[in-house]
């Protein structure tokens, strides 16, 4: 019994990172899974390593159109929605806040928000009409505090799907339609690559493992979150373990954003006291 039988799911931005790894394993719990992104060429390779479970759509996720496009093949392909991924996303620009141009603001806010804004109109009244299904967005620990991203612009925007997740919570919930949010910490993707100017977006995967390396003393659990990590919650969401959890935002950061790190805070303690002569 895998944890999604019978489920049909949509997945976006699953041509890499964390949206990869859900779709992946959303097959191997069991789902239909119907996936998006804009890179054609690695959609196809990921959908025939998936096998039958798996169909890939390319699609811009900012796109009205091609968000109809992907939920009329889901419907008719399957028939019906359970869940939906809003992963699709990207870097924003970086800098100070009069460095920022408006169309730079724009487009991250697209990529970000709106998509986020599309999937949830485009499947709620599917799931409206079914009285069941779970959507879960993709927020962030920048969504909670400053300086968790490189870019403020990120930041906002995140800030602004997890909260938007519980507003629409709390109308889709009357219908027995579940919305939530989770939020990465240090996730080793090819996002920081991309965000800090790396446009070979193939490259930046394969930075991934590098950027591990970094993130390993990042927070309390001593290594980097891995796209496993937000894969396993979002099933979980997904699935029937979570019916009576709505407008939530899960953190997954190994307690990045909890506090400071325990050692460095006693290490500095200690210099406090040798400094004042408080020395054992």
């Amino acid at each position: 019994m895998g944890m999604l039988d019978n489920k049909v799911a949509i997945v976006t931005g699953a041509t890499s990172g964390i949206g990869k790894r859900t779709a992946e394993l959303f097959v191997t719990e069991g789902a239909a899974v119907v996936f998006t992104g804009r890179r054609k060429a690695e959609g196809e390779a990921i959908a025939q390593r998936l096998g039958k479970g798996a169909s890939y759509v390319p699609a811009d996720a900012t796109s009205e159109a091609d968000w109809q496009r992907v939920t009329t093949f889901a419907m008719n392909h399957h028939g019906r929605i359970d869940a939906l991924f809003n992963n699709a996303g990207g870097p924003a620009p970086t800098g100070g806040i009069e460095d920022i141009s408006a169309d730079g603001f724009d487009n991250a806010m697209a990529l970000l928000v709106r998509s986020v804004m599309l999937g949830m109109k485009h499947v709620a009244p599917i799931m409206k009409r079914q009285r069941s299904g779970s959507i879960v967005n993709n927020g962030s620990v920048a969504a909670h505090a400053a300086g968790y991203s490189s870019s403020m612009v990120y930041s906002a925007a995140k800030a602004a799907v997890v909260h938007f997740t519980r507003c629409v919570a709390m109308e889709l919930g009357e219908y027995g339609v579940r919305v939530n949010s989770v939020s990465p910490g240090a996730i080793a993707t090819g996002i920081f690559a991309k965000a800090l100017g790396m446009t070979d977006a193939s490259k930046a995967d394969a930075l991934a493992d590098r950027m591990a390396s970094n993130f390993a003393t990042m927070q309390p659990i001593p290594r980097s979150g891995m796209p496993d990590d937000i894969a396993q919650c979002v099933c979980w969401l997904a699935s029937d373990r979570s019916t009576f959890i709505n407008g939530e935002d899960v953190i997954v950061d190994g307690g990045l954003v909890r506090g400071r790190l325990f050692t460095p805070q006693q290490t500095g303690l200690r210099q406090v006291k040798s400094m004042l002569g408080l020395d054992d």
